[in-house]
């Protein structure tokens, strides 16, 4: 109630109770219900969630569209208020430990179609510029962008030309019957007037969809989600991770709890990625994406002067990394090192030292490295499938990155909050064990006490000049 406090005003009439909206809520992500009006319909028929949001059995519930307009007043503070305090109730009975944080992201499908998608304005580049100042210069582009992005897709008609085409149930045909290819689409020269924030993305195997980009970190101890966001799906996942970090980071310091190891796949590499995590002091194990190369054949990188060494001993500077056609005019090697070409040249990122440093860390601990691997996959990938598939985090039913983020979050909060309610703390077998080794060791005194008192009260003169007879068996 403080935290939504400031959403309320005192005239009007009495709006939804905020602790029963997020008890509605709470169902439909337990039961995978992605409608507000199959939500209230689910509810209104259930008496253990009517008892649940204390709502008598006679009594109407909220409209749906209470449900929808709540969602959209709450503030984004509110929800990531409520995913920490499900985590710090996780914490409190040990369920996190922060020694390693698993990274991945999943893409969530927007609350919008592709048939929604219009072309951008087209600007001059100079008029372009000058109007990216104002507020919907995001529905604008360039003259020379939409030039460079339809050179591209013509590209793409050429090479696809003899291709066979799509038999998908729904496609559209020509006059004459013929499959219709759908037309190329760029989120550099469209976007969704229903969803601006949502951009066109595919994954293999799958269709082109509107999406939005799921981010998440999973503690290793007990596969609690100590960080989750969304983002656009146009970012590749190495733009995403400062802020998925962050957000860990920062949680896990709220309950004094210090950020360990990063596990992340090669998607999450990149130069800006490594040199944040660098000058973080940020521990991670993250494979080099696949470009990367650690050595180049024939060539030695001489690190104080900046420069490559050929095997020959010509030099080739930062410069642009290139030989001059003079040096490698006679050399032996030009068939089978330069091939068509007059000139020699290599290209390298300037966060060469980062991907080397990475690189060396990899394989000087292959073993541990490759147990990571395995950490990460069976960490956060289980809980991905289970939010996409049974928590309702496969689709947004509301728009906008913000109302994303409000998904996300619910969905993250609703799988700690299964995770808390079945977790039982085991008493540690360790404290049983010694407790029963001092009771042996007492028993085993009053044991030998008692003997040796026995026999010295046998040992006395009175018992010794006694004589026992023997018991006969009479059976």
């Amino acid at each position: 109630y403080k935290s939504t406090k400031k959403y309320y005003g005192q005239e009007g009439q009495e709006s939804i109770d905020p602790v029963v909206f997020f008890k509605i809520c709470l169902v439909g992500y337990l039961n995978n219900i992605n409608s507000d009006r199959k939500l209230i319909e689910y509810c209104s028929n259930c008496l253990d969630v009517r008892l649940f949001i204390r709502y008598d059995i006679d009594e109407v519930l909220p409209w749906h569209s209470t449900i929808s307009r709540t969602r959209q007043l709450y503030g984004e503070e509110v929800f990531m208020e409520l995913f920490k305090k499900v985590l710090s109730l996780c914490v409190t009975k040990g369920m996190v430990r922060g020694k390693r944080q698993a990274v991945d992201s999943a893409f969530i499908k927007a609350n919008a179609s592709m048939d929604s998608l219009i072309e951008k304005e087209v600007l001059e580049d100079a008029a372009y510029y000058a109007e990216e100042l104002n507020e919907n210069s995001e529905y604008k582009v360039s003259q020379t962008r939409k030039d460079l992005v339809e050179e591209h897709h013509n590209w793409k008609k050429e090479a696809y030309k003899n291709m066979p085409k799509g038999s998908q149930k729904g496609d559209k045909t020509d006059e004459n019957g013929n499959l219709i290819r759908p037309k190329y689409v760029s989120n550099h020269i469209h976007y969704s007037p229903t969803d601006p924030d949502a951009r066109v993305s595919v994954k293999p195997g799958k269709t082109r969809q509107l999406n939005y980009f799921g981010q998440l970190a999973v503690d290793d101890a007990h596969h609690v989600i100590t960080g989750a966001c969304a983002d656009f799906a146009d970012k590749r996942d190495s733009q995403c991770l400062e802020q998925i970090v962050e957000i860990t980071k920062e949680n896990l310091k709220e309950n004094d709890i210090n950020l360990g190891e990063i596990l992340a796949d090669g998607g999450y590499s990149s130069g800006e990625a490594l040199k944040y995590l660098d000058d973080n002091n940020i521990e991670a194990w993250m494979p080099n994406f696949g470009q990367y190369k650690p050595e180049r054949e024939g060539f030695v990188y001489d690190k104080e002067n900046d420069k490559y060494i050929c095997s020959q001993g010509i030099d080739l500077p930062y410069r642009k990394t290139a030989s001059s056609r003079k040096d490698c005019k006679s050399c032996p090697l030009k068939a089978t090192c330069l091939g068509k070409s007059h000139e020699k040249t290599l290209r390298d990122t300037i966060h060469k030292a980062l991907y080397d440093k990475m690189h060396q860390k990899l394989t000087q601990n292959a073993k541990y490295a490759k147990r990571m691997v395995k950490v990460r996959s069976k960490t956060v990938e289980p809980v991905l499938g289970t939010l996409i598939n049974f928590l309702n985090m496969k689709k947004v039913n509301s728009r906008g990155i913000k109302q994303a983020n409000k998904h996300v979050l619910m969905a993250s909060l609703t799988y700690n909050l299964k995770k808390y309610m079945r977790f039982i703390v085991k008493k540690p077998k360790v404290v049983v064990q010694v407790l029963s080794v001092k009771q042996g060791k007492v028993h085993t005194f009053l044991k030998t006490q008692f003997y040796e008192l026995k026999i010295a009260f046998l040992s006395l003169s009175i018992f010794v000049k006694l004589s026992f007879s023997q018991k006969r068996n009479l059976a």
